[in-house]
């Protein structure tokens, strides 16, 4: 393996049983993880390149892609997916799953999973009233003129607790945020990433 990013300069790529590891474990195709390597490779200064596949990429430069930078959820999306202890970096396999879960070849299963975990922002596990509150400002955006009033959001939050708490406890829980992405068929081809 010597000397193989010698070449031009270009990175070095995956090693093959790895490649295969990835397209197993991924919904990615052998050609979007080339890319996603290549992608990663160059978020990582210079000297680190070579090693991309055991670097770790901090999240102020993961935010710097661009499919991230207008993302409203940019922050909890990173911290989802990153598996480090302070949730501030992504490995290249945090990065994969990522890519992965947000492909068009994840399943809606995954995919809303994953979406319940990304708008669950204080991470117990449901959806509760605070949490909707983030979610209606993340989509509404922060600034003055789109903020919602106390009014508006409240009645909001009841509108969205009265679709979807089917147990009537106040939350929303994983299984019933489910049913209700399951009757919004372009829930799945509005939750993705394309790198």
């Amino acid at each position: 393996e010597e000397g193989s990013g010698a070449m031009g300069g270009s990175a070095s790529l995956i090693p093959r049983d790895l490649l295969g590891e990835y397209q197993e474990l991924t919904f990615l195709s052998k050609q979007e993880i080339l890319l996603a390597y290549k992608r990663f490779s160059e978020l990582l200064p210079k000297e680190e390149r070579e090693n991309a596949c055991s670097a770790r990429v901090p999240k102020s430069q993961i935010l710097t892609l661009p499919e991230l930078r207008a993302n409203p959820f940019q922050h909890r999306i990173c911290h989802v997916f990153s598996t480090s202890e302070n949730r501030d970096d992504m490995s290249f396999e945090d990065f994969l799953d990522m890519l992965s879960v947000f492909s068009d070849s994840a399943t809606s299963d995954i995919k809303s999973h994953y979406a319940f975990r990304i708008f669950d922002f204080d991470d117990d596990g449901t959806l509760d009233r605070k949490d909707l509150e983030q979610l209606v400002n993340c989509l509404t955006g922060q600034g003055e003129e789109s903020q919602l009033s106390s009014a508006e959001m409240e009645q909001l939050i009841q509108n969205i607790l009265e679709e979807s708490d089917i147990d009537k406890d106040g939350t929303i829980n994983l299984s019933e945020f489910q049913h209700v992405v399951s009757r919004s068929p372009d829930f799945a081809s509005s939750f993705k990433i394309v790198l």
